[in-house]
């Protein structure tokens, strides 16, 4: 009876696959989910473009190409230049800094419609504290590297 006992209770873990159990589950909630969200808003939607009732938005719809195409330039921007003054800076994680402050202040200006004092002034404190919180949380406190 021991042993019966004792084995059900005993755990074995295959740290080779180990890792993978959590982000397995996450995975499947994820794809169940969004089978849910097409079933519950995709398809009434497209029913309701094919009775004529609805349009679909991408088609007739005037884009800030601005916007649109500063976004991109700012992202690729973003990750070369990180890596690139982070190689000026190697282990410090200045790379992300900087270059995180200067991101978040011209993204916060290209997105920002009326240009006011107390709205720039806002923009330019947000743009570096909140990157600079983060990097002193990330490299400084967890002790993550940075580029």
């Amino acid at each position: 009876m021991e042993s019966g006992l004792t084995s059900l209770l005993s755990v074995s873990i295959d740290f080779e696959t180990s890792h993978l159990f959590f982000p397995r589950i996450i995975h499947w909630i994820m794809a169940v989910l969004f089978v849910i969200i097409l079933a519950t808003k995709t398809i009434p939607f497209l029913a309701a473009v094919k009775r004529g009732e609805r349009t679909l938005p991408i088609l007739g719809e005037s884009m800030d190409g601005f916007r649109f195409f500063g976004t991109l330039a700012l992202i690729v921007a973003y990750f070369y230049l990180m890596a690139v003054v982070g190689n000026l800076f190697p282990y410090t994680g200045y790379g992300f800094l900087f270059v995180s402050m200067v991101f978040v202040l011209l993204m916060s200006l290209m997105y920002m419609h009326e240009w006011t004092k107390k709205g720039v002034i806002i923009v330019v404190i947000n743009a570096i504290v909140a990157p600079s919180l983060v990097w002193f949380i990330l490299a400084k406190l967890f002790k993550i590297t940075l580029p």
